[in-house]
C-alpha cells in the first residue's frame, strides 16, 4: 500500500475516534502524519509503511483497555475464524509437547478428516507436505494444515504406542466447531446431555456465543449456538428432562446478540441486560420477548474465572431474576461492549463503545486494579455454592473433560490407566445436588 494512503488511512482512523470522542485531534493527526513522513525519509533503515501504520496502531489502542484491539492483516483471518467458529482445515487442535518438543494432536474434532482418518490425541505429527515439523512454531503449523476446503495435505503421523509412522492424505473441509456440547459421546459421535442417576437432570455445555453468519460448502447455514441450543433442549423435554445444569465454564464469550437470544429461551419476563454510554445513559434495553419455551426448567448455571462476557451477561440475568443458582467461582468481569472497524487491506479496529449492565442495576465489568476480596465484579456464586479449584484439580478436570469429549474406545491410541484415581467434578456434583434437592421438595 503507498505510503501516502497508509497516512490518511491513519489520520482518518484518528479523526474518527476523535469525533467520536469530541475532541479536537486536527493538530495531533497533522503532528503524527509529519512523524511518519519524517521516520519514511530520515530514518536510518528502510521501514515497510504497513510495519509504521499497525505499530503506530497497536500503541494507540495499548493505552484504552484490554479488550479494545487492533488486528492486523496477517491476523484477519484468524480473528473472524474465531467469531464465527468456522475454518477451512483438517480439524484438530495442536500443541508443542514439553516432554518431546514435538507437535503433538491434543484432540481432534468429532466428524471432521482428522477424525475419520483416525488421528487421536496424543499422536505426533512428524511432516506436513514433507516439510519436517521439528523446530516449528504452532502457528507456523496451523497455517499449513489449514488451506481452502477441497484442498489435499500429506502428514506423517506417529500414532501414540507405535513406533513406525504412517502417512495419511487429508482433504481439508470447512470446519464448523460445535459450541454446545452435551456430557459424554456416544460411539457414533452425538451427545449424551442426561447425566448418570435418578432425576432425568440434563447438562448442556456451551463454550462460545456465535452467530451463522458465513455458509458452508454445501450452502447450509453455519453453526448457531442459540439455534443448536433450541434445538438439543427441545429434544431433551420430549425426553422427560426435569432439570438442567448449564456449564459456562471456560467460556470467554461472543455475541452480545446471541447471550440476549439465549436468555430470552429462558425467562418469561423482565429486563436482560442494558447497554449504556460513557456518560452511563443507556443507549439499549434488552427485554424478553415473553415467548420463553423454557422458562419452567429448573436450572443450575456453572461458572469460573474465565466465564466472561457474554457468558456473564447470562448468568447475571438468570441469577438477578432467580431462574437459576450459580455455582463455582467468581467470573471474569468483562462487562464491555466492542464495535468492529473495518479498515480494509489495513486490518480491523476492535474498540470498547460501551459497559452492559445486569438487570440488578450493578456493572459486571471489572477495571484494572480491582481485584481485592469481597469485590462486586463479574458474577459470584450464590450463597453455599462456591467451589474452588486449585492449579492441579483444575488441570486434571481440564485432562478428563478432554477424555469425556471423545466417543468411547476412540479417545486416544494408548490403554485405559485403570490405576488413576477417577477425577471427581465437585462444581457439577454440587449443581445436581441442589437439583435434585429441588425436585425431592417438589
Amino acid at each position: 500500500m503507498p505510503r501516502r494512503n497508509i497516512v490518511w488511512l491513519l489520520l482518518i482512523v484518528i479523526v474518527s475516534l476523535a469525533c467520536y470522542q469530541k475532541v479536537p485531534a486536527n493538530r495531533y493527526g497533522r503532528i503524527l502524519a509529519g512523524v511518519l513522513d519524517r521516520v519514511d525519509r530520515d530514518y536510518y533503515r528502510p521501514v515497510q509503511d504497513i510495519e509504521l501504520f499497525e505499530g503506530a496502531m497497536r500503541g494507540m489502542v495499548h493505552l484504552l483497555d484490554e479488550n479494545s484491539s487492533y488486528v492486523a492483516p496477517s491476523k484477519k483471518q484468524g480473528f473472524e475464524e474465531d467469531t464465527t467458529k468456522q475454518f477451512d482445515g483438517i480439524g484438530i487442535h495442536i500443541w508443542i509437547d514439553p516432554k518431546t518438543n514435538q507437535l503433538t494432536v491434543t484432540s481432534p474434532l468429532v466428524g471432521t478428516p482428522a477424525y475419520e482418518a483416525k488421528i487421536r490425541a496424543g499422536d505426533r505429527i512428524l511432516k506436513i507436505d514433507g516439510q519436517s515439523t521439528q523446530g516449528m512454531a504452532v502457528e507456523d503449523a496451523s497455517r499449513r494444515l489449514r488451506g481452502k476446503a477441497g484442498t489435499p495435505v500429506t502428514l506423517l503421523m506417529l500414532h501414540e504406542g507405535e513406533t513406525q509412522p504412517t502417512e495419511i492424505t487429508l482433504v481439508r473441509r470447512v470446519i464448523q466447531v460445535d459450541t454446545v456440547l452435551g456430557d459424554t459421546r456416544n460411539p457414533d459421535g452425538t451427545w449424551n446431555y442426561f447425566l448418570a442417576g435418578p432425576g432425568r437432570i440434563a447438562y448442556v455445555r456451551i463454550t462460545a456465543f456465535a452467530d451463522a453468519e458465513k455458509s458452508d460448502e454445501s450452502g447450509a447455514r453455519a453453526k448457531s449456538t442459540v439455534a443448536d441450543l433450541k434445538d438439543v433442549l427441545e429434544h431433551l423435554a420430549e425426553q422427560g428432562m426435569r432439570g438442567l445444569v448449564l456449564d459456562l465454564r471456560d467460556n470467554r464469550g461472543g455475541s452480545l446478540l446471541a447471550a440476549v437470544e439465549m436468555c430470552d429461551l429462558l425467562i418469561a419476563s423482565g429486563e436482560i441486560v442494558t447497554v449504556r454510554d460513557r456518560q452511563g445513559r443507556v443507549g439499549h434495553r434488552y427485554d424478553a420477548s415473553g415467548k420463553a419455551p423454557f422458562a419452567g426448567v429448573p436450572m443450575a448455571v456453572l461458572v469460573n474465572e474465565d466465564s466472561a462476557s457474554a457468558s456473564e451477561i447470562v448468568a447475571a440475568c438468570l441469577q438477578d431474576h432467580g431462574r437459576a443458582v450459580i455455582v463455582g467461582q467468581q467470573s471474569y468481569g468483562k462487562g464491555t461492549v466492542q464495535e468492529l472497524m473495518d479498515l480494509g487491506q489495513a486490518g480491523t479496529l476492535k474498540l470498547t463503545v460501551a459497559t452492559y449492565w445486569r438487570p440488578s442495576g450493578r456493572n459486571i465489568h471489572r477495571n484494572r486494579g480491582e481485584e481485592e476480596p469481597g469485590a462486586t465484579w463479574g458474577v459470584l456464586p450464590d450463597e453455599g455454592y462456591e467451589v474452588v479449584l486449585d492449579k492441579e484439580e483444575f488441570a486434571r478436570f481440564v485432562r478428563w473433560r478432554q477424555d469425556r469429549d471423545m466417543p468411547p474406545l476412540a479417545g486416544s491410541h494408548r490403554p485405559p490407566d485403570e490405576s488413576a484415581k477417577p477425577f471427581v467434578d465437585r462444581v457439577l456434583g454440587k449443581a445436581v445436588e441442589y437439583l435434585r434437592g429441588r425436585e425431592a421438595k417438589d
